[in-house]
């Protein structure tokens, strides 16, 4: 039988037209943070490479950040706001289950009734969203997508936890991604490995709250039941980034067709210093390749991390235009993505 639908008018290719960043003015440096551990400033760079993070304050909300994003990413793609068909955003830390904080971003940033949905992926948000979006520009649902990855982990960090008090910050980070007459999005590698689900969690369920029994519930050293927090089991994440990861990354570039030799820029997810540094060596990228390493003064963003740290080697001329970029998140869920791009 055939089929009587007519085929889609997507555009042959797509690819990444611009990109935007914005960090919360607060930094906030490891001396704040040790306050409420016991810990020391040598101890938190040995073990993440972090200095400071940026702290979101009370006007410096999800979307007030993603609009900010936006906006840069919009005029660097040189398109008009009224152009994009979809916004997609990534994000844990949009408390409200109803309606999704995409729609609210898309309004504010006047793209008058574009589709608009986020997605919960971790740290591997931005791969997931940059994949949907591919796939809308390809398939004709869209010319132009907003992708963000956005986060207020601050909201969701449990400054009395030894092992994640100094790792998370605050931010947001946005592509274009539109037409292209080459590829320039390669293939995704994605997947999910839901039996290790416990090693990033949040601590309590929002219903705990409603249904639970509050002795139940975490308490403070005052007694105050304690709003949920993100906890993971350091060493079992750190081995299964270190060492499956770069197994994901490998993968993504022999889909693309790219050898190590033809990278000329490296962006993971900024979740550690050590696991970055651990995966350049395993996959064996040479020296010329420039290493995305924006955890020491951002923290870990999540959903936000791969843009930011997009834009900043952009912003500072350490990567340029046209350059050949492998990109890897991973994280809660545990969830992961990794392609190679060319760079806007």
């Amino acid at each position: 039988m055939t089929s009587k639908i007519k085929p889609s008018k997507g555009a042959p290719y797509a690819r990444i037209m611009g990109v935007g960043g914005y960090r919360p003015t607060r930094v906030v440096p490891n001396e704040e943070i040790l306050k409420h551990i016991d810990s020391s400033d040598e101890w938190i760079r040995s073990r993440s490479g972090i200095a400071t993070r940026h702290w979101a304050g009370p006007e410096e909300t999800v979307a007030t950040m993603s609009v900010e994003a936006s906006g840069k990413a919009i005029a660097d793609a040189g398109i008009t706001p009224e152009q994009i068909g979809a916004v997609i955003v990534s994000t844990v830390s949009h408390f409200k289950q109803t309606p999704a904080i995409a729609t609210e971003i898309a309004h504010l940033v006047g793209a008058g009734k574009p589709a608009a949905f986020d997605i919960s992926a971790g740290c591997a948000g931005f791969g997931y969203g940059l994949t949907l979006a591919k796939g809308l520009v390809t398939e004709g649902s869209a010319e132009y997508v907003l992708v963000i990855g956005v986060e207020r982990l601050s909201d969701l960090t449990d400054l009395s936890d030894r092992a994640t008090a100094f790792l998370f910050g605050d931010g947001a980070g946005a592509v274009i991604v539109g037409p292209a007459k080459e590829p320039a999005i390669g293939p995704t590698v994605w997947g999910s490995e839901g039996d290790k689900s416990n090693t990033i969690m949040q601590t309590v369920a929002w219903d705990s709250f409603r249904i639970g029994d509050v002795a139940q519930l975490p308490v403070d050293s005052e007694g105050n039941v304690k709003f949920p927090a993100i906890t993971q089991e350091g060493q079992a994440v750190f081995r299964w980034a270190v060492f499956e990861m770069a197994k994901v990354a490998q993968q993504a570039l022999d889909e693309a067709g790219v050898s190590p030799d033809d990278l000329d820029v490296f962006i993971p997810h900024q979740a550690n210093m050590r696991i970055i540094d651990s995966m350049v060596k395993t996959l064996k990228l040479p020296e010329s390749v420039t290493v995305a390493r924006d955890v020491e003064t951002t923290g870990n963003t999540s959903a936000a991390s791969i843009p930011l740290a997009m834009e900043r080697l952009l912003a500072t001329g350490q990567a340029k235009s046209g350059d050949t970029a492998l990109v890897i998140g991973f994280g809660a869920g545990l969830v992961y993505a990794a392609t190679v791009v060319t760079l806007p």
